[in-house]
């Protein structure tokens, strides 16, 4: 795609949704992080309606190890993979109070380190929490890189590179997320909303819908 395309590509996303916001539910660095690794092959909805009542109760990584493994599974139970992430959350909190004393670390390499925590999770929670330009490339934002052709390749982290390097600066912010809600509510999987596209024309998508 032109430069000048991506330019007008995330201007019009930008006009739609001026301060796009993630849709998990988070009170700090630290509920946004365990939301995230929770939220691994799960709806954020799902997320939400577990972590609502968990985050009440602990906020904080003492709290949960609190909590306990068996009292946090009780909480996430509902969402997929709760016993592989309920592990992960409970080492996750032994590693920021050993690692970071309770604090969430701002750096992409402290924050992989982190159980449970792979690239795409430290971006989202550099871009959230932090305010770091990141792009965090998930199923919703590997789909609309290659399909309209703003960013083809055939990772994620492939389609991260080519987006950090195609998007200006002016953008970045809130590019990934502008990305996922177009991903999430018109440039569907199965479906795709065309005709509602405020990119259509600059989409080289060919299997467009009417």
């Amino acid at each position: 795609m032109k430069k000048a395309d991506v330019v007008t590509f995330f201007a019009r996303l930008e006009e739609r949704e001026p301060e796009p916001k993630g849709e998990l539910n988070y009170s700090s660095p630290f509920t946004l992080l365990v939301a995230v690794v929770l939220s691994a092959q799960a709806t954020d909805i799902g997320v939400n309606k577990a972590t609502g009542p968990l985050f009440k109760v602990a906020d904080t990584p003492e709290k949960i190890l609190a909590l306990g493994l068996e009292g946090l599974r009780g909480y996430i139970k509902t969402i997929g993979l709760f016993n592989s992430k309920a592990k992960n959350v409970i080492l996750l909190c032994q590693q920021l109070l050993e690692r970071h004393d309770g604090v969430v670390p701002q750096d992409q390499e402290s924050l992989e380190a982190l159980a449970g925590v792979g690239r795409k999770t430290a971006n989202v929670v550099r871009n959230m929490a932090f305010g770091a330009p990141t792009i965090a490339v998930d199923t919703h934002v590997f789909r609309v890189g290659n399909r309209t052709g703003l960013a083809p390749g055939k990772t994620p982290l492939a389609v991260e590179k080519k987006l950090e390097k195609a998007i200006p600066a002016a953008f970045k912010l809130h590019a990934h997320h502008w990305l996922i809600l177009h991903g999430r509510y018109i440039c569907k999987a199965r479906k795709p909303d065309c005709p509602a596209c405020p990119v259509n024309d600059l989409c080289r998508f060919k299997g467009k819908t009417l």
